[in-house]
Formats: C-alpha cells, structure tokens, sequence
C-alpha cells in the first residue's frame, strides 16, 4: 500500500513531529510504502508532490488544523484524524486507512 500523509498542529511543534514519526513507524511495521509531509512551524517540509499523491493508494491527514495545497489530494480517499489521535491510536488509524482503499 501507498500512502501520502501530512500532519500539522496548531503550533507546528511538537505534535507535527509526533505524528510525522508515528505514521512512519507503524506503516514501516506493515510493510506500507509512505511518505509524510510536515506543515509546522518550519513551514512546508518533505513536500509531497502532485504525481506523489496521484499514485498514492490513500491520504492520511493527521491536522490539528487546515492543509496547505489540499487540492493536491483530490480524488483521493483521505482519512482525516486529529495529532494526538494518530499519536495515541496510530493501529487504529491505519487500520481505517486501509478501508478507505
């Protein structure tokens, strides 16, 4: 499976990163091919492209807040969870990701 994901928090801070690592983790465990752009404080990090999300099985968006350059994602089934959601419940959140395919 293909994933594209984005996380951001309110700050741009801790939770961003948080998630970021979670996402990574838990999809590298599963075999999953993903790639999760930041949008934090630092502004736009690890861009994912239009081709990336075109050829993505699914979007994971774990936000506190809006995504920049959404439109990016149209067309796409998108699985939208808030950080501390993919922080606490990260299987849980995959699982519902898979789903959406």
């Amino acid at each position: 499976m293909k994933i594209v994901a984005v996380s951001a928090c309110i700050a741009g801070l801790a939770h961003t990163y948080m998630a970021k690592t979670k996402l990574e983790k838990e999809a590298s465990k599963r075999g999953y091919d993903i790639k999760v752009e930041t949008q934090g404080a630092m502004g736009i990090e690890n861009k994912i492209s239009e081709e990336e999300a075109k050829n993505a099985d699914v979007a994971i968006f774990a936000v506190d807040t809006n995504v920049s350059e959404r439109d990016r994602f149209s067309g796409k089934p998108v699985l939208e969870v808030g950080t501390k959601e993919a922080i606490k419940n990260i299987e849980d959140v995959l699982n519902r990701a898979e789903k959406l395919i």
